[in-house]
Order: structure tokens, then C-alpha cells, then sequence
């Protein structure tokens, strides 16, 4: 399966938002004068992290017709994200809106979602896309709670497997944007099974076996279902990561955070990167913990993704606190 990535070349489908951060780091939100913007949603994030690192990534989303969405249309050029699927909608649709402290105490992220733009992509929009381009599509669960988005996500999910495109789903559940806890469950049963590759916390593969104590068996059998790989994240306790029958456990890398997001986004990048460059499941673990490690220790999120010198300067410097094979 993962010689399939060799081309570098992703889909990622989601939503593109604006981040808003209190400046100088360490100040609360309700007491800034100035902020910082950046990009921000954590499908945008995900593709700033791949370009970041030399792969291709076309996003395929909804943005508002405003100058929110005109901004996040600028950034994607920025970080050379294609954006040939990325429409317009204008009425009261809104991009997403995030006020995300660069603090870890008593840390502060307000999202705004409200009539969210994103969720408005529909299957119109998927058959615009031609899947014989990609060697993978990266779908995130924030997608599937809401309607039209969901029809449409799993609609991706349904073409990119007929075309042989590689699956990704990063669990990313949000429990705020969903109707139900109940709903949740029912949706993620559906589209888990559907992915070649799944990455999660604990409390994420938690959630979708019904509970946390169950959440690790549940990685397991499910890397075991879709013959695929299953990163099973566990905070300051590293991974495990189940693939072939096999697993491993890998440790992280300990850092003065100066924020708690964005991790999981840029542990998605370097994961996924390493695998095209070297194809080496265990050193892209290894890689993709580093890349977490170096963005909350940066302000920002798709700003503070690392490069490839970056990210190899930092291996050279720091270890990982426990590796298990």
C-alpha cells in the first residue's frame, strides 16, 4: 500500500479558517490589543504542513464570499496549496473563526462555527475532482457532522477507493459540531472501515468503540479489518501504532510548549511525508512526533510547520523520551 504515496501528490478535504492570536505570546484573549492572523482549520493545516515539506496538496472545500474567505484563499497561495476545488458561497455562510491563545495555563481557544461555509461543500463540488491526480486523500471527522458535507465526504471516500487512491481519516472529533454523541458514533463506524490509514488519540479510538477503555483493542482490530495502519496517539505517553499484525510503541519529544494546538495537524505532515521520501513506517512516526513537538513550541499553527531542515536540525538535537519496537 504505502508505495502508492511515492508521487507526493494529496487531496484533502476540509475546511480552511482564519486563527487569531493574542500577541505577545502568553496573553490572554480578553486581554489583547493586538492579534496575529494566520491560517488556520485543521484540513488547511494539514496541507501547509505536506507543502511545507515538498508533497503537492489540493484542498477541496467551501469559503465564504467575504474578506475572511478572500483571506484564507491568499494564505492557501501562501503556503502553495492548490485551491482549484476550493468555491465561494456567499449568503450567510461564514468561514471558521478561531481565537487560540499562545499559552499552555488555563490555555483559551474559542471557535466560532456557526453557519460554517465549509459545511456546505457538496457532491457537486467532489465530482469536479479528478482522483486519477492524487495518490491520497485525507478526509477529517469534522466533515462528517453536518449535512451537505457529510454526503459529500463519504461520496470522496466512495470515488478516491474506486480510483485506488489511498484513504486517510484523522478522527479529529469535535464533540461541539455534532447533533449527537449517538450520531457520532453511528457516522464514524461508517467511514473507520472505509480508510486505509487511521490516526487518532486515545480518547478519539476511545469515542468510537463506545469507550475509553476499549479504545486500543478497537485500533487494533481495526488496523487488523481494513489490512491498514492505525496510530493510536496517547499524549505525553507517546503511540502505538498497529500495521501487518504487528505494532510498536514510539515515545515523544519533550519541548517548552508554548501552546497545546496544531500538534496533531503537523504530526499528520511529517507522518505522511516521511512515507512518500523513505517509506519507513516506524521512522515516520518517529518524524511525525518531532513535527508535533516543534509546532507547540512555535506560535501559530501552519506557520510554525516545520521544514525538512527544520525538522532534521531538531532530530539532531533532541531524543525521544522511549521507543519500543
Amino acid at each position: 500500500m504505502l508505495e502508492k504515496l511515492t508521487g507526493g501528490k494529496f487531496l484533502v478535504v476540509g475546511r480552511a479558517g482564519m486563527d487569531l492570536s493574542p500577541i505577545p505570546a502568553g496573553t490572554k484573549a480578553e486581554d489583547a490589543t493586538q492579534m496575529s492572523a494566520h491560517l488556520g482549520g485543521s484540513s488547511a493545516n494539514i496541507a501547509a504542513a505536506l507543502t511545507r515539506h515538498g508533497c503537492e496538496a489540493d484542498l477541496v472545500t467551501c469559503v465564504s464570499d467575504d474578506a475572511i474567505g478572500r483571506f484564507c484563499l491568499n494564505q492557501l497561495d501562501h503556503y502553495k496549496i492548490g485551491r482549484d476545488h476550493v468555491r465561494s458561497i456567499g449568503g450567510e455562510y461564514r468561514n471558521t473563526l478561531a481565537v487560540t491563545e499562545s499559552r499552555i495555563e488555563d490555555h483559551q481557544t474559542v471557535i466560532y462555527r456557526n453557519g460554517a461555509a465549509d459545511f456546505q461543500m457538496d457532491k457537486s463540488d467532489i465530482d469536479k475532482v479528478d482522483f486519477s491526480r492524487f495518490d491520497a486523500m485525507i478526509v477529517t471527522g469534522t466533515l462528517f457532522a453536518s449535512e451537505p458535507s457529510r454526503t459529500a465526504s463519504l461520496y470522496a471516500l466512495e470515488k478516491a477507493k474506486a480510483a485506488g487512491v489511498i484513504c486517510i481519516l484523522d478522527v479529529d472529533y469535535r464533540p461541539y459540531s455534532w447533533e449527537s454523541d449517538k450520531q457520532a458514533t453511528e457516522i464514524y463506524s461508517q467511514i473507520g472501515p472505509l480508510c486505509d490509514i487511521v490516526i487518532g488519540n486515545d480518547d478519539e479510538f476511545g469515542f468510537m468503540a463506545g469507550s475509553k477503555d476499549a479504545g486500543q483493542a478497537f485500533a487494533k482490530d481495526l488496523a487488523q479489518r481494513i489490512n491498514g495502519i492505525c496510530v493510536y496517539k496517547m499524549g505525553p505517553e507517546g503511540s502505538i501504532t498497529y500495521a501487518d499484525g504487528c505494532s510498536f510503541q514510539t515515545g515523544i519529544f519533550k519541548v517548552d510548549a508554548l501552546k497545546p494546538t496544531g500538534a496533531g495537524d503537523a504530526f499528520m505532515g511529517g507522518f505522511l511525508a516521511t512515507l512518500v521520501k523513505k517509506g519507513d513506517l516506524q521512522e515516520a512516526v518517529l518524524r511525525g512526533s518531532a513535527s508535533a513537538a516543534i509546532v507547540v513550541s512555535k506560535p501559530g499553527c501552519a506557520p510554525a510547520m516545520p521544514t525538512p531542515d527544520e525538522l532534521n536540525a531538531f532530530l539532531n538535537s533532541n531524543h525521544v523520551t522511549s521507543q519500543t519496537a
